[in-house]
């Protein structure tokens, strides 16, 4: 194919002043032209255009043409911000601190992650006793670039004599699976290809469960992939010979399927999905050679797994009739609903439970902040767990031999801790706080609750400098989600403090469509409910200009994925809410999300347009491609994707940039941003991600009008 012409209009003219008497600083962004064609989809006799479909062909020359003259009109754009390379260099000298992982032991070794500050990949370590700890495995020298990572954790064999590892190149969330012998650092066998979104559990020492889909025709970074199916793997035999377990005949076809063993080698644990919610349960006695899959589940109605056994005494955690989950027992030869007896009830807080060192650890959210108790076997409650602070917790799990245990503690302005647990006495120790230039003690966190469109009381966590003033000045952001049961809880992010650090606010809202209140709160932002959650974030951004702690001058919204989805909606739908929009690797086109890789696996959050009429209407009324108007000032807005992004596919960001860069009125410019040989996010080097955040925080300070860093100056404002 031919490449696209380039025919650089000049569509936006920035104006800065410091006064009406001064002459006014202009710079000039040069847009690519996107060419239009006359494609048209009739949903329910209803004729919908889509001018820009052509972007959706990844592999063409046209695409990869536009991608580039885009990042060479963004990028000259973002060269002009004075103070790009000030904030580049503060990320990178914050980012360089040692960040370790909690330890846990394989055989004769203990083995941990560490990453000494500014590499791209952590590195795995490990240590025999007291002795000195020697490089493992070094994901950097998969590749000179770093785009090269690991998919996911090590996975060890029972006896602790073989490991499988994955790995992703350029961020694409297909996988190679590597096997080693850990002991001579020896790949043992030819690796494992096109594997996606799987685990690796190990049987005995014998081999392992995966799950993948067959290759798609066309591109493998767009084209659809519907039935996922589960392998097992026997070491010394190529992949070839894999035995397909499940997920082979139209009637055990689903989106996602995982399988994997109990601790103790007995059942297979297989779970089928039709979306991200909802799970199907069966096992297998593993014991015995003829035995079939039994049943727990035949539905998707719940969210249902098994966390533990004890010979044939199953352990489940479900939202079954209990939105905030709970743990029941039932017998494995008799394992139906009817069966089940509660152990762990539900309350009104929501339960994410785990196991290690002999005990259960019930981890519950109130508003969003971290409560832990224990119990034993038995389900006696043992003890309330003191915690560091108000914050979240992870960990508290392991195996039933562990004699130590180790969970990590964060908030918004405190980096992650790692702690040791006693299961045994409770008592816990510090093992290990990084030491990084930046003072937790000059930064406030607070939670307030404000209301919805319709009454609803939402949570949200305000970080900011102590010492505020609330005179509706304050550069802020505001970072939402609401989907997918996804809980947003106090972290700590090194790209936050650096915005912190510059006087700016930090504001996450805990909207509906999460997870933080349970089934009832992520059900409450679903499909037709699902303008609940633009509601919610857009009282959330008015609450903050009504309480003085910004503007709508100085508020930027920003969000990831089902978040980019997010400030779409709201950008459209509140064009005059924020000054500033970053929307990044965003659901974007509501039509079509589902024809592309595993979207429609998403259909329980969004619902589809071949749905229904009712459900067609509703989502073309709020999908942000649909609704950019001519005649409107958008706000300033940079979108983020990357090229091998193979989940949410970047045609949903160029789409709707090449809409805004059509309709636009006024003077806020509208780029986008393209990473190359980047995913969805996980495995992005370090390096990458400083240069990202320097150009996203850049963008937004510049548009607020600050002309310098706002540490640097007390006339923060242009004009």
């Amino acid at each position: 194919m031919k490449k696209i012409m380039l025919n650089l209009l000049v569509l936006t003219i920035i104006m800065a002043c410091k006064n009406d008497k001064e002459e006014k600083n202009v710079v000039v962004v040069n847009y690519p032209e996107t060419k239009k064609v006359d494609t048209v989809d009739t949903y329910f006799d209803v004729e919908v255009k889509d001018p820009y479909r052509w972007l959706e062909d990844d592999r063409s020359e046209e695409t990869e043409a536009w991608v580039k003259s885009q990042n060479k009109s963004t990028y000259a754009y973002l060269d002009n911000i004075p103070f790009r390379d000030e904030l580049k260099d503060r990320l990178s000298k914050l980012w360089n601190y040692e960040k370790v992982g909690a330890p846990f032991i394989e055989g004769d070794y203990t083995y941990f992650s560490k990453n000494d500050g500014l590499q791209n990949q952590n590195v795995y370590y490990r240590k025999k006793g007291d002795g000195e700890a020697e490089i493992f495995l070094d994901p950097n020298t998969f590749s000179k670039d770093g785009t090269v990572s690991l998919g996911g954790g090590l996975s060890f064999s029972k006896d602790s004599n073989m490991l499988a590892y994955s790995i992703s190149e350029g961020g694409s969330d297909w996988r190679k699976i590597i096997v080693m012998n850990p002991e001579t650092r020896d790949i043992v066998e030819d690796t494992l290809k096109d594997v996606k979104f799987s685990g690796i559990s190990w049987y005995k020492n014998e081999g392992f469960y995966y799950s993948s889909y067959d290759k798609p025709e066309g591109s493998e970074l767009s084209a659809k992939t519907d039935q996922h199916k589960v392998y097992y793997h026997k070491l010394g035999t190529p992949q070839k010979e894999d035995v397909l377990i499940f997920g082979g005949t139209p009637d055990e076809k689903h989106r996602y399927i995982y399988g994997s063993v109990t601790e103790d080698d007995k059942y297979l644990v297989i779970t089928p999905r039709v979306s991200t919610s909802g799970n199907k349960l069966y096992i297998k006695d593993l014991s015995n050679p003829d035995s079939k899959l039994v049943t727990i589940l035949d539905h998707t109605d719940s969210d249902t797994y098994i966390i533990e056994n004890e010979g044939g005494k199953l352990f489940l955690v479900t939202n079954l009739n209990a939105p905030n989950k709970k743990i029941v027992t039932v017998d494995a030869s008799n394992p139906a609903p009817e069966h089940w007896e509660d152990f762990i009830p539900e309350t009104e807080n929501v339960l994410n439970p785990s196991t290690g060192g002999g005990f259960f650890f019930a981890k519950y959210m109130v508003d969003a902040i971290s409560k832990v108790k224990q119990y034993n076997y038995k389900g006696e409650l043992i003890r309330d767990i003191e915690l560091p602070g108000l914050g979240t917790v992870g960990g508290f799990g392991g195996k039933k031999k562990d004699a130590v245990l180790y969970f990590s503690f964060t908030n918004y302005n405190t980096p992650s801790s790692i702690y040791t647990f006693n299961p045994e006495t409770g008592k816990t120790q510090s093992y290990w706080k990084p030491s990084i230039n930046f003072n937790s003690d000059d930064f406030e966190s607070n939670q307030v609750f404000y209301k919805s469109k319709d009454g609803t009381k939402i949570p949200m966590m305000i970080t900011h400098k102590k010492g505020l003033e609330l005179n509706g000045k304050n550069p802020t952001i505001l970072y939402g989600y609401g989907g997918f049961n996804i809980s947003l809880t106090p972290s700590f992010s090194i790209t936050n403090a650096v915005w912190m650090e510059q006087g700016g606010i930090l504001a996450v809202p805990n909207l509906r469509g999460g997870g933080e209140y349970g089934k009832i709160w992520h059900d409450a932002g679903t499909q037709m409910k699902k303008q609940n959650v633009f509601d919610d974030f857009i009282a959330a951004g008015e609450y903050l200009i009504e309480n003085k702690y910004t503007s709508s001058d100085f508020l930027a919204i920003r969000g990831g994925s089902n978040g980019g989805l997010l400030v779409g909606a709201v950008m459209t739908q509140r064009p005059d809410l924020a000054k500033v929009a970053l929307p990044a690797v965003g659901v974007l086109d509501m039509l079509r999300y589902h024809t592309f890789t595993a979207g429609a696996g998403w259909a329980y959050d969004y619902g589809t347009a071949e749905q229904s009429k009712d459900m067609f209407e509703y989502l073309k009324g709020y999908s942000p491609v649909h609704n950019v108007k001519e005649g409107v000032e958008y706000p300033a807005t940079l979108v983020t994707t990357g090229d091998h992004d193979d989940r949410v596919v970047p045609a949903h960001s160029f789409k709707f940039a090449a809409e805004l860069q059509s309709k636009q009125t006024g003077t806020n410019p509208t780029l986008i941003r393209i990473e190359t040989d980047a995913g969805h996010g996980a495995g992005t080097p370090v390096s990458k991600t400083i240069e990202q955040y320097a150009d996203i925080f850049g963008f937004t300070f510049y548009n607020m009008g600050f002309d310098v860093l706002p540490s640097k100056t007390k006339e923060k404002i242009k004009g």
